[in-house]
């Protein structure tokens, strides 16, 4: 399957949900009381999202993309701000087509390539109706 776009969100900056921001190692052993290393409060608007007028969310399908970190149901960040560039991980439109790609450009020519071996790299050309929404910053996914 080849990985699209299900859904497409804008982000609600108008709330804020401060967390504790704890400034220390966490290991997988014995815990510690944590109070002790607090630093402050982090937002994950301010942290994830550096142009908030030009950015928006998608949900993913399908598994092209899973060597880059990027599974079915994952909800990815993307800024309209960024230039795509190669090597960047973007949202593209193809022939009416929403997708997540790595973009390349290689020799002056623009592919989009899957990070899955089961699929083929596409090689964008002239005739195409080709656009690109934006640069992707970051994935969230459950574990």
């Amino acid at each position: 399957m080849v990985t699209e776009i299900s859904e497409i969100y804008i982000p609600d900056l108008s709330t804020k949900y401060e967390r504790p921001l704890f400034m220390v190692r966490v290991e997988a052993g014995f815990p510690s009381p944590a109070d002790d290393y607090v630093e402050g409060r982090l937002d994950l608007n301010k942290r994830l999202i550096k142009h908030p007028a030009a950015t928006f969310f998608v949900k993913v399908t399908g598994d092209s993309m899973i060597k880059a970190g990027i599974h079915p149901d994952d909800i990815l960040i993307v800024d309209r701000a960024l230039e795509p560039a190669d090597k960047k991980v973007v949202i593209a439109v193809v022939n009416g087509d929403l997708t997540v790609k790595r973009i390349r450009i290689i020799k002056d020519k623009y592919y989009l390539t899957p990070e899955n071996k089961d699929y083929e790299p596409l090689e964008i050309r002239e005739e195409m109706d080709f656009e690109v929404w934006g640069v992707v910053t970051n994935v969230i996914h459950p574990l």
